[in-house]
């Protein structure tokens, strides 16, 4: 399976607590573009780990315990700086068929067992839609978006907007609760919450695992930039593309109305898993989706107030570039000193170490590709060259370009992992 010989037993606690504050000290030094002692590497993947324990995607999705040891021993061999928990990712199975998500397909729902699982591109928000959400984005997503999305949430489309109705009006729209359709869907809400309780105790007994075991958690919340949230999730892609032409205003008024909010849920989730990376992976920014000007009118901004909201509240937001983004590394250099994580897929990392280095902390990019198809060799070769070039003086960390592919060789996993200890330690 591996090099090694056999997987390594879990560290005696002290020797795990050390672990814990070294890892912590090498990460806070590349964010701080100080030279740690070493490079840090990270494990991020949604399924090699299942892959590596024998298990298939479906299972990793459905089945926590199972989800839990095939991580647990990856981690224990790998020997990461950092870890992406799994469970946020990936234990997703259950609450997804319950609450009957239309807006992904996953393994065993409507993909093969061994698949990973695919995003739908879908219009949940009309065109004519923009000022119903501006005016009251909750009574929107409550009411429109969830009953698009989820055909749990179907039936509260039949509840009006309730801001305003007060006094005596109380017991008079609460009929709308008494509807059987509606309360039948509040039933089967709360049967999914029961279960979505009991996949984040699990997710949260096995985070405080992996930090006994001597491993910093990459994330501890997730945002995203305010035109993705309404590209992914509302408009679709077709409608976010002609928004940029036809509904300029709007859009932009739009994408001020969710920032605020944005802010507020990172820092909430951040504070209640006691960490303060916040994850936000980019889609719609890349140099082949909008011209460079675009991306300064409707992308940058208000992207960058979100991130100067994280800051303001001591969070450190790790973005990941999705898809090619070279043009806009001078604009997004931008942003304070030292206080933020720029992962990059298929950007000229190189590049982004002449532009970008004394602002941010760098992070990837072994290929995807390079990890399924290559040879050992190839990837130690990589991964040396990053390090010298791109981690030169620090400010760097180790990964793949996009975490690792579930079909990534064994072998070439691991020499990764090795080339950080071999190649990436500074004098």
């Amino acid at each position: 399976m591996n090099n090694f010989s056999a997987s390594p037993a879990a560290p005696a606690p002290a020797e795990a607590q050390e672990l814990y504050a070294e890892r912590e000290r090498r990460l806070a030094d590349a964010l701080a573009l100080k030279q740690p002692d070493r490079v840090p590497v990270s494990y991020s993947s949604n399924f090699w780990h299942a892959r590596y324990a024998g298990i298939t995607n479906r299972t990793a999705m459905y089945d926590y315990e199972a989800l839990a040891a095939a991580t647990r021993r990856v981690v224990l061999e790998l020997q990461p700086d950092s870890v992406n928990s799994p469970f946020g990712t990936t234990a997703l199975g259950p609450t997804l068929e319950m609450v009957g998500y239309r807006s992904y397909q996953w393994p065993g729902h409507g993909l093969p067992n061994d698949r990973p699982y695919q995003y739908l591109d879908h219009e949940n928000m009309r065109a004519e839609e923009y000022d119903d959400f501006i005016e009251d984005p909750s009574w929107f997503y409550f009411t429109r978006y969830l009953p698009r999305v989820c055909e749990a949430y179907e039936p509260l489309a039949k509840l009006p907007q309730l801001a305003g109705r007060t006094s005596v009006r109380i017991p008079f729209f609460s009929r709308y609760f008494g509807d059987p359709q509606v309360a039948a869907a509040l039933v089967k809400i709360a049967a999914v919450g029961e279960e979505a309780t009991r996949m984040l105790n699990r997710a949260s007994a096995f985070d405080q695992e992996l930090k006994e075991l001597g491993f910093p958690l990459a994330r501890h919340a997730s945002s995203t930039a305010p035109y993705d949230y309404f590209g992914d999730f509302l408009r679709g892609s077709k409608g976010i593309m002609l928004d940029l032409f036809r509904r300029k205003d709007k859009l932009l008024e739009a994408m001020e109305r969710v920032v605020p909010m944005l802010i507020r849920d990172a820092v909430q989730t951040a504070r209640v898993n006691s960490g303060n990376i916040v994850f936000i992976p980019l889609h719609w920014g890349i140099d082949g989706f909008m011209s460079l000007d675009q991306f300064k009118i409707f992308y940058w901004p208000q992207l960058r107030k979100v991130m100067l909201g994280l800051i303001e509240n001591g969070l450190t937001p790790f973005v990941f570039w999705e898809g090619k983004c070279d043009s806009r590394l001078e604009t997004i250099a931008d942003i304070p000193r030292g206080k933020c994580i720029y992962w990059f897929e298929r950007s000229d990392l190189f590049r982004a170490k002449a532009v970008l280095g004394d602002v941010v902390c760098l992070r990837g990019d072994v290929p995807g590709s390079m990890l399924i198809a290559g040879t050992p060799d190839e990837v130690r070769d990589y991964c040396r060259k990053l390090i010298e070039i791109v981690g030169k003086g620090g400010g760097f960390m180790l990964d793949a370009s996009s975490g690792i592919p579930e079909e990534s060789k064994n072998e070439n996993v691991f020499a990764m992992f090795r080339a950080a200890r071999d190649f990436g330690r500074y004098d």
